[in-house]
Formats: C-alpha cells, sequence, structure tokens
C-alpha cells in the first residue's frame, strides 16, 4: 500500500467516491462492460483501503477516542454498504440485460430496491450496532402501513412483474389494450406507454393491462393481420360478390400468399349484406397502405361486376347504359369526354376475353389499340439479369398499349391475364384523331406513359455493386502471410 494511501485512508477513500462518479458519467451508454470493469476496479480499491486502515464494514467504526473521526469513519463504512449494493446491482442488471433484454428492467428495478434494503440494515446492524430485530418490527408495522396506503400502486407494480416474466408484448411490439392501439414505447413500475398511430401517448396502469384482453400483431414478427369489410346489395348473388373480391385480392401484390387471403360472408339483413376480405402483409407500416389499395380494388372490381357498394355514391348513370359506355364513365383517362363522344367512343370499342395466363400484349410488340380492363387482373412482368419477374398487377378501368399510341414505342413489359379477363379494345386509327383533339386527354394519356417508363427503368437498372473494403489484415490472407 503507498505512504500517501497509509497516511491519508479516509481523504483516499473519499476521493476514490468521486473517481467512481465522474468515470461512472464520463464512460459512454455503449461502453457498459467498461463501465462495469471501472468500478470493480474502484470498489475493489476502496475496500482494500478501509480494511486495511482497520474501518472494517462489518464492526463499529474505530476512534472512538475522536468524534470527528469516528464520523468519518462511520460514513465511509455506511458508503463501502451502499457501494457494494450499487455495484452488484449493477452487475446483475447486465447479466440480465444479456439474457432477457430490456424487458428485464422492471425486474432489474425491484431486485435493485432489495439488495438496497439488506444493505441499509446490514449497515444498521454492522456500523451502528443497532437492533436489527427492532427495526425490523417498527419497519414491517410501517411497511403494512404503506401497503394499504399504496394498494393500487403495489397492484400496478406487482402486475408489471407478471407482464415482464410472462412477456405478452415487448417494447416496441404493435398491441391493443382494450381497444386502445399503439406501439410499446415503455414499460416501468406502474404502467405501459403506447404511442398510438396519430402519435398521441396513451397511459396504461400495469394493473389494467394484466386483466385486460391484449391483442399483439407483432408477433409473429414476420405476418400482421388486416381485415376491410364492405357492404353491397342483397339482391346481388354471394357467388358474383365473392369472385369480384377474389379478384380484387389476386391484384393486391403486397397482401401474402401463405397464409392465403380469403373472402367470408359476416352478416346479412335487409339493407345489405356485408362480406369481409382478411390476409397479411410482411410490415406493420404496410397495413394502412394496403388497407386502403385493397378497398380501392374491391370496389372497381365489384362495379366491374355489376355490384355496388352500399357505402359509396349512387352511380346517376342510367339502368340501360351498355358496359363499354359504362366503363368509360369509371376511366380516369376518359372520364372528361363529353356524353355524345362517350356515346360514339362505346360503339367503336370490341370486347376481348382472355383465360388465365393468356398473353395480351408481349414485351418488344408495337401496339396498334388500345386495351381497358373491364374486369379481371392483368400481371405486368420485366425482365432484369435475364430473369422475368412480377413489376405489378393491374385492374378494372386501367389501360394497355399507350406506348404504341402516342409514339409508336414497343411495349417495355409483358401483359398477360392473371385471371380471367375482359378488356375492350380501341383500335389507333379511331383514337388518334380523339386525342390529337383532345389535349386534357392526351397529356394524361402521356403522363401515364412517363410515370409507367421511369417506374419501368427504376426496377429494371442494375445495382451498383458496392467494392468490397481491403484492409490490411485481407492484404496479409491474400499473400498467405
Amino acid at each position: 500500500m503507498p505512504s500517501f494511501i497509509s497516511d491519508h485512508p479516509m481523504l483516499c477513500a473519499l476521493a476514490l467516491i468521486f473517481i467512481d462518479i465522474a468515470v461512472w458519467r464520463l464512460i459512454s451508454v455503449n461502453l457498459a462492460t467498461w463501465k462495469l470493469a471501472a468500478r470493480l476496479v474502484i470498489f475493489t480499491v476502496y475496500s482494500a483501503v478501509l480494511f486495511n486502515d482497520g474501518m472494517n464494514p462489518m464492526l463499529v467504526a474505530p476512534y472512538a477516542d475522536n468524534t470527528a473521526l469516528h464520523l468519518a469513519a462511520t460514513a465511509l463504512q455506511i458508503g463501502w454498504w451502499l457501494f457494494a449494493a450499487r455495484t452488484l446491482t449493477v452487475l446483475l442488471g447486465t447479466l440480465m440485460m444479456q439474457r432477457v433484454g430490456h424487458t428485464g428492467r422492471l425486474l432489474q428495478d425491484l431486485l435493485g430496491a432489495v439488495i438496497f434494503l439488506i444493505a441499509i440494515i446490514a449497515a444498521l446492524a454492522y456500523v451502528l450496532d443497532l437492533p436489527v430485530k427492532g427495526v425490523l418490527a417498527t419497519s414491517g408495522a410501517v411497511a403494512i402501513i404503506v401497503g394499504l396506503a399504496l394498494q393500487s400502486t403495489l397492484s400496478d407494480v406487482f402486475s408489471g412483474i407478471v407482464l415482464n416474466t410472462t412477456k405478452p408484448y415487448q417494447l416496441d411490439d404493435w398491441i391493443s389494450i382494450d381497444g386502445t392501439e399503439g406501439r410499446v414505447t415503455d414499460i416501468d413500475w406502474r404502467a405501459t406507454r403506447l404511442q398510438t398511430s396519430q402519435g398521441s401517448m396513451a397511459v396504461i396502469p400495469n394493473s389494467l393491462a394484466a386483466k385486460a384482453k391484449i391483442i399483439n400483431f407483432s408477433r409473429p414478427a414476420d405476418m400482421f393481420g388486416l381485415a376491410v369489410s364492405l357492404q353491397v346489395s342483397p339482391h346481388a348473388r354471394p357467388q358474383t360478390v365473392i369472385e369480384a373480391l377474389e379478384r380484387a385480392m389476386q391484384g393486391c401484390r403486397p397482401l401474402l400468399a401463405k397464409p392465403a387471403p380469403s373472402v367470408a360472408f359476416k352478416t346479412s339483413a335487409s339493407g345489405g349484406v356485408e362480406y369481409e376480405i382478411s390476409g397479411f402483409v410482411p410490415a406493420m407500416a404496410l397495413k394502412r397502405e394496403v388497407r386502403n389499395q385493397l378497398y380501392d380494388l374491391a370496389f372497381r372490381h365489384l362495379q366491374a361486376a355489376g355490384v355496388g357498394v352500399l357505402s359509396a355514391t349512387e352511380n346517376s348513370a342510367p339502368a340501360v347504359m351498355s358496359a363499354a359506355r359504362a366503363l368509360l364513365e369509371r376511366s380516369s383517362i376518359f372520364s372528361t369526354l363529353r356524353q355524345e363522344e362517350k356515346d360514339m367512343f362505346s360503339q367503336n370499342m370490341v370486347l376481348h376475353t382472355y383465360r388465365t395466363g393468356d398473353m395480351i400484349l408481349p414485351a418488344g410488340e408495337v401496339s396498334d389499340h388500345l386495351f381497358i380492363i373491364e374486369s379481371g387482373v392483368v400481371s405486368v412482368s420485366l425482365v432484369k439479369d435475364g430473369h422475368k419477374f412480377e413489376a405489378g398487377r393491374m385492374g378494372p378501368g386501367e389501360v394497355i398499349g399507350e406506348a404504341g399510341i402516342l409514339s409508336d414505342q414497343a411495349a417495355l413489359a409483358d401483359f398477360s391475364a392473371k385471371t380471367f379477363c375482359t378488356l375492350y379494345r380501341i383500335e389507333k386509327e379511331y383514337l388518334k384523331p380523339c386525342l390529337d383533339a383532345r389535349h386534357d386527354i392526351s397529356e394524361a394519356m402521356k403522363a401515364l406513359l412517363d410515370f409507367r417508363l421511369h417506374a419501368a427503368q427504376a426496377l429494371t437498372q442494375e445495382t451498383p455493386v458496392v467494392p468490397a473494403k481491403k484492409g490490411f489484415l485481407q492484404w496479409l490472407r491474400k499473400r498467405g502471410l
């Protein structure tokens, strides 16, 4: 032991406490192992200083004839017990974090509280030489009184222990507790905090969460369920509705194939019949987007099948309207035509049908006609690095072949029937004069073509190869050193 430490043990012990506080704050949180190692070293040195000078924490403080030194030694010995409790708490906390992660933080806090309570009782018994039995009896009575006063809080604490042990949810899980849905941001002594989809914070007491119905949308982690309900006319044939909704499901690419999506009849009443589409997506962030897309596809496919959605605005078109004329009304490109123009257009539209797998327009072919999809799902395939892949799916109201009509360009993709499809065909020689006369329709088709060209280029361009980093060790291995 250095002479300076032997001559000034109390000053050195006090300095070690301040050094421990400074080191603990200066070392980054990411270096938890180094922080723990530094604390263990400082605690070991602190213990050696005390024991070397006769300030044994298991005994009453020395220097009974000198009040100032006696009080200082007593404080350092009590500090040793608290220092030991804190070091043991950090050690156990580090081990628990490696095994159970952040979900064990509540249990870690409770364990730390018990360790500190034991350290305080030991300091009272050994250092201050107080009758521990009397203290424990008094503290027991006080604990009963406090326990009765804090009954609801203690219920939250023990419910939090149960939740952390059974793990119905963890941090960052998307859950629903009694209808309150959100992402778990924290689980503390009293409550579970959820960040809702509106960005607000919901605080659920642990005692309520332990008794409530909990739905964990993040389990399993690779699929998230969603459902879309629609009410249709009670006069529509169920098989027609189900087939239209099944085509809508096939047109929604983000839906997982396994488990397969499904359509189910829910309820029937005189005012309407309710059907539900249910499926799964691979990520929680996709749920809202896919629900919107699925509802839009269901609306379009039901319209194509002649079935109206009761929640939608009723169509004001006359019942005697032909299928081709009704398709022009629903088309986003041709809906701006005047009524007489739509009547003339519909008379020059020819219906074509395609079975599943039939090629509608192959890549490389310059189309001399425009297709408008009336019903069914059309698959769009591109080629990248010599391999064909599905780039998208199209549904009722969308057009095919605009590249050949506008600029005599060849189709960049294969358009094939994913399901049984019906499409109306408009020849170029009839369509071209209309595009020259109606610039709004021409501009809409050009915007659509530009969007599809950019999308195709983005999907088929080669991914840049990131050069591997070459370090000194790789250089040695390459040369067999």
